[in-house]
């Protein structure tokens, strides 16, 4: 692949960045390596070291962003460029520039809307392993949740179409971001792609900003919620059988007394059965009437997205030319007959 195979593109690099100035300077040399003419824009999200300036060093566009969180500036980057083609990475030297050109290509020939770059090493992140056995539980739970278009849903190395970039509707404030990206695509079903390379390690005295715990659960609880919002029928359909299950496990020694004795003895366990009888149907009921809400809210998603105008991009990876211009090339082309230039 020549170094201008992508020269009628307009291509994006986005890096956002928190206390990366050991690694940024070589992250960014390396992108624009691999893509001579991309633009390279490093967010800059409140770093105490010298990012900043290592990366203006380099030749990056830096921009700062001050609502601290990966997903503020995921957001802020989306609103603020506009380009034909994205590709997103971290500024801690853990991806692999030289994959940027595949992963363009690919999202180009498969005509994606967003390529995901998997990690083969990431059971070795940082010599971590509570990270590892994260990644592999998470997968898998997305896998169960959501489906399985994605083996590797924490990579922070996606190219994505204008398309995507600017229809999708960002909540994440921090790492699951990318969750969010993915649930996204899997819920619209947009056309999606991976690319798989080698995970690097963080160059030395550079830490994870990750921690396994609390970033874990906001992960899970971040998976909870978008399950809640797009696919409401099987989460309360979920919780109506818990309480369904409770309700039957408090009722039963109450009517087995009752059929022995003729008397309800524990009347409070009754009423308590009940009662978490009665909620679990109305849970149920709830679930039913937002399935169809968000159905029709996943509709306007898709409206929207459609309604986006294709980007050069777009227009590359289909081979199509565009309407207009495709006319006026026929009219230019055709022969006088054609054009009506004969007697009158």
């Amino acid at each position: 692949m020549t170094s201008n195979a992508f020269s009628d593109l307009n291509i994006a690099v986005l890096l956002p960045c928190y206390n990366e100035g050991r690694s940024i300077a070589a992250v960014v040399l390396g992108f624009r390596k691999a893509l001579p003419g991309a633009r390279i824009f490093v967010y800059d999200n409140n770093s105490v070291d010298d990012t900043a300036q290592q990366a203006a060093f380099a030749g990056a566009t830096v921009v700062p962003s001050r609502r601290q969180g990966k997903g503020n500036v995921v957001r802020q980057m989306f609103a603020d460029i506009d380009a034909d083609i994205y590709l997103m990475a971290d500024g801690d030297g853990t991806y692999d520039p030289t994959a940027a050109p595949r992963m363009i290509q690919t999202l180009l020939d498969d005509r994606a809307d967003m390529v995901v770059g998997t990690r083969r090493n990431v059971r070795q992140d940082a010599g971590r392993n509570g990270h590892a056995f994260g990644n592999r539980l998470f997968n898998s739970v997305y896998k169960a949740l959501f489906g399985n278009e994605f083996t590797d849903i924490f990579s922070g190395y996606r190219a994505f179409t204008r398309r995507f970039a600017k229809s999708f509707p960002a909540s994440s404030p921090g790492f699951e971001i990318e969750t969010e990206m993915s649930v996204h695509a899997s819920t619209l079903r947009l056309p999606v792609s991976e690319v798989e390379f080698d995970y690097g390690r963080r160059v030395e005295g550079s830490q994870s900003k990750l921690s396994t715990f609390r970033d874990g659960f906001r992960i899970l609880r971040m998976m909870g919620m978008l399950m809640k919002e797009t696919r409401p029928f099987l989460f309360f359909a979920y919780v109506a059988t818990f309480l369904l299950a409770t309700s039957i496990i408090l009722m039963a020694p109450v009517i087995r007394d009752y059929l022995a004795t003729g008397l309800v003895e524990r009347l409070p366990t009754w009423v308590l059965a009940m009662v978490l009888m009665l909620a679990s149907m109305m849970t149920l009921i709830a679930g039913t009437i937002l399935d169809s809400v968000a159905r029709g809210r996943a509709e306007q998603k898709r409206i929207f997205y459609l309604s986006i105008a294709p980007s050069r991009g777009e227009q590359y990876q289909t081979g199509a030319t565009p309407f207009a211009d495709r006319r006026q090339s026929d009219t230019l082309t055709a022969r006088p007959a054609e054009r009506g230039t004969g007697p009158r």
